[in-house]
């Protein structure tokens, strides 16, 4: 007999472990590990994992296979292995850690069936009236058509009908129509001949595929010879061709993208490349940190590293933050590597991501250029991993399984034995530090390509703009240079952390902001519907007339929103063309790619926006950069706040002067005198870093210390602070004094979407101090989270503490 382990799609940690099933005869060919099956679980069919198959179960009786999804396996075994470190390391499910390595598209649907087992008049009347002679009919209709469930259940019992759970995947391959020959050239000739003068667009056919060998798309065909489908069915009649349905793959960079020429390295940029190549020459594993300044051609060394490895005929991943996964960034790896490169990001459609995977899949690419889930790319002879802009806080998964792509990148690397390559101007201080003490090969690039000097940073401080009655958001240094941008036809790009028209709305009487009615935050102003919205669930309400509070009409917007900026930007300066990128303006698809080819053809003179604009743009004709708030993150309870606001005002201003033209900053801010706001202006990574690492030290904080974020949520406020409180007590118990348990306390917004959200933080120094005791905080708690909707989340090295 032959036995599959299977992982079932259904996450409880009761099911969290592998399952026997008997492989029917006629599917042992098909069923291998990594391939999707159908099998039999309590009443219904549910989709699952093949991890194993074996000639072995320690059970007499076993359910049999009902049918396979995947006629090759979609996952491989490297791949399977991971999910189960992945599952360890995050503490999720097993199924969750699968599901994350495939494109959403395999995500199975589960659909309900009714099935008559019996003769349809056999059914009272109002049922017949409903089966209308069919056999099988969706679930969905007898719900709609208000039909009991006792009645329901009474049936089945009866065995009248059979409620069938039936699974479907999504993934619907893309096909055309195609035309091809299906005789000789001499026969088609011969047709020539015989065809009266009547036909002439069969013969214009014909004689447009005596030019071309290879089957031809019908709608290209259509085109080229001008004709309707009619002569090409006569055609098809009368034996001389076939049409056929060719899958065909969505291409979502069609553009055709001219061959470009590995540049000539600077000795610095060899020097930094000699290492990689020779660990790639040895097939040896090591984690390197390139520190390069913006513009020093990081991505030529990246191109370079991933040419070398092309030439074993291996292969590479190359991962880029979402926001940074420009138009430019794909054109850069297209034109050097054509048809070599897939693409996975978050702007495709379905279809596209799955077109894209089945390409890496199928062997058909070598490298692979995507956001953070392209680290799980079924790739099975790695030779180079690349993780670029490393600092990004993008890179870790905010959902389950928590992963962080770094950490899956060392796994991966380790497993092919190759380097891997973490580049940033502002690398993370865990990063850094670990590069200091020799854990990672520290490479550095200290100038730009173009020996340009790093644009000249200003800050200005906006209390003594105040001062001086200037009560606009732009300082006068800043509109000078504004102007000045603009009469000299060059681009100014301008950068606001938020988006929306103004942050919040306050009632100047009594005080009070209109908060969300779901979660304690106050709501965003947006100008083009006149509505308020929350950034958090997403409600929206008109924006009152009088305070809801104490009725007066003093309530004003405060703050400033992108499309505020935007307003007050066509005040400033009439005739800019301004061009506004953030969330709102870039939510559908293709809009971010349009925006920024219309900025890089200089249809614009101001390029706005949120952070999406700090990283990768290229553009030769921008000189000016501004930062209007700089104090945005500066001030969040987070302990990296300083550490994101250098990132960012670093990132922001290496958008200027990239090429012959000089480039300058202004940074606008309220508090000049904070180090990270200094430092920043100095381009003085070290001195930050040195600072940074002071306040890290004094307060335990990574990389001194590890985090573990423990958030806990229910609808009931009472029963989120007594499960807290629960597990604080459990902790304390189980922790070692090495390790420090802080809280239970309300996380920074108590409550979202009518949760009411509390939070403990566990800092430790060795995994092992740590991972039995939440574990078994986790199966302690187990029947709640799946009885009593209580929201219980682990979360390793946090990034997110709102």
């Amino acid at each position: 007999m032959k036995v599959a382990k299977v992982v079932v799609d259904v996450a409880v940690s009761a099911i969290d472990s592998l399952f026997d099933y008997e492989i029917p005869k006629q599917l042992q060919q098909v069923v291998k590990p990594g391939v999707r099956v159908i099998i039999p679980f309590g009443p219904r069919k549910v989709m699952g994992f093949v991890i194993e198959v074996t000639d072995f179960s320690h059970f007499d009786k076993l359910k049999k296979i009902d049918s396979v999804m995947d006629y090759e396996p979609v996952l491989t075994r490297e791949l399977l292995d991971l999910s189960k470190w992945l599952q360890q390391e995050t503490l999720c499910f097993r199924v969750s850690a699968l599901q994350a390595m495939l494109p959403a598209v395999f995500k199975a649907k589960y659909e309900k069936e009714v099935w008559l087992i019996t003769e349809e008049d056999q059914l009272p009347f109002e049922w017949q009236m409903f089966t209308q002679g069919r056999e099988v009919f969706p679930f969905e209709e007898l719900e709609s058509a208000g039909i009991k469930a006792k009645e329901i259940s009474k049936f089945v019992e009866e065995q009248l009908i059979e409620i069938k759970y039936v699974v479907k995947g999504k993934n619907k391959v893309k096909t055309d129509t195609y035309v091809e020959r299906m005789v000789e050239e001499v026969k088609l000739i011969e047709q020539l001949d015989e065809l009266g003068k009547q036909a002439k667009k069969q013969r214009n056919v014909i004689e447009y595929l005596l030019d071309h060998d290879k089957p031809l798309r019908l709608k290209e065909l259509m085109q080229h010879v001008d004709v309707t489908r009619a002569p090409i069915k006569s055609l098809e009649k009368k034996g001389l061709i076939k049409l056929v349905q060719k899958e065909i793959y969505r291409d979502p960079h069609q553009a055709n993208h001219e061959l470009t020429k590995p540049l000539p390295l600077t000795s610095e940029q060899q020097n930094v490349i000699n290492p990689v190549i020779d660990q790639i020459n040895q097939i040896k594993h090591e984690m390197f940190l390139l520190h390069g300044v913006t513009g020093s051609g990081k991505t030529e060394v990246y191109l370079q590293s991933i040419d070398r490895v092309l030439q074993d005929d291996k292969e590479a991943i190359v991962l880029v933050p979402e926001i940074a996964l420009t138009p430019q960034m794909v054109t850069r790896f297209k034109s050097r590597f054509g048809d070599d490169v897939a693409v996975l990001h978050s702007g495709l459609s379905t279809g596209e991501k799955y077109d894209e995977w089945r390409k890496i899949h199928r062997k058909e690419v070598k490298v692979v250029v995507g956001a953070r889930s392209a680290i799980f790319a079924p790739f099975e002879n790695i030779g180079i991993i690349i993780i670029d802009e490393e600092h990004e806080t993008t890179y870790k998964q905010e959902d389950y399984p928590k992963y962080h792509a770094r950490e899956v990148a060392k796994y991966r690397g380790k497993y092919h034995q190759c380097p891997v390559i973490l580049g940033s101007a502002t690398p993370t201080l865990e990063s850094y530090a670990r590069a200091q003490k020799g854990v990672y090969q520290l490479l550095e690039l200290t100038e730009r390509v173009n020996e340009q000097a790093l644009p000249d940073m200003k800050i200005i401080d906006m209390r003594k703009e105040l001062e001086k009655g200037n009560r606009t958001m732009f300082s006068d240094a800043l509109v000078e240079k504004i102007n000045d941008r603009i009469k000299r036809k060059e681009q100014v790009v301008l950068m606001l952390n938020r988006r929306g028209y103004s942050t919040f709305v306050m009632c100047r009487e009594c005080g009070e902001t209109v908060q969300c009615q779901h979660c304690d935050i106050s709501m965003t102003y947006h100008r083009t519907n006149h509505k308020l919205k929350c950034h958090y669930c997403n409600e929206e309400q008109a924006m009152p007339n009088q305070c809801p509070e104490c009725e007066s009409e003093a309530i004003r917007f405060f703050g400033t929103g992108t499309q505020k900026v935007e307003e007050a930007l066509k005040e400033h300066f009439e005739q800019a063309r301004i061009i506004r990128m953030d969330v709102d303006t870039t939510s559908r698809k293709g809009a971010h790619e349009r925006l920024l080819k219309k900025f890089g053809n200089q249809e614009a003179d101001i390029l706005l926006g949120t952070q999406m604009i700090a990283k990768g743009l290229d553009f030769e004709n921008v000189t000016l950069v501004g930062v209007i708030a700089a104090d945005a993150i500066l001030h969040l309870p987070d302990f990296r706040a300083s550490e994101k606001s250098f990132q960012l005002l670093t990132q922001v201003s290496g958008r200027a002067g990239r090429h012959e033209l000089p480039g300058e900053v202004i940074v606008q801010t309220y508090t000049p005198e904070h180090y990270t706001v200094k430092l920043a202006a100095q381009y003085d990574f070290e001195g930050f870093f040195k600072r940074e690492m002071q306040v890290r030290k004094r307060f335990l904080y990574p990389p001194y210390y590890f985090l573990v974020l423990i958030n806990i949520s229910h609808e009931n406020h009472v029963k989120a602070v007594e499960v807290s409180q629960k597990i604080a007590n459990l902790l304390s118990e189980q922790l070692g004094e090495t390790v420090q348990l802080m809280g239970p306390s309300p996380s920074p917004m108590l409550r979202i979407k009518d949760r009411f959200r509390y939070q403990l933080m566990i800092k430790y120094k060795s995994r092992t101090d740590v991972d039995k005791p939440l574990e078994n905080v986790l199966n302690t708690f187990q029947k709640e989270i799946n009885r009593e909707d209580l929201q219980l989340t682990v979360d390793f090295e946090p990034y997110y503490f709102m």
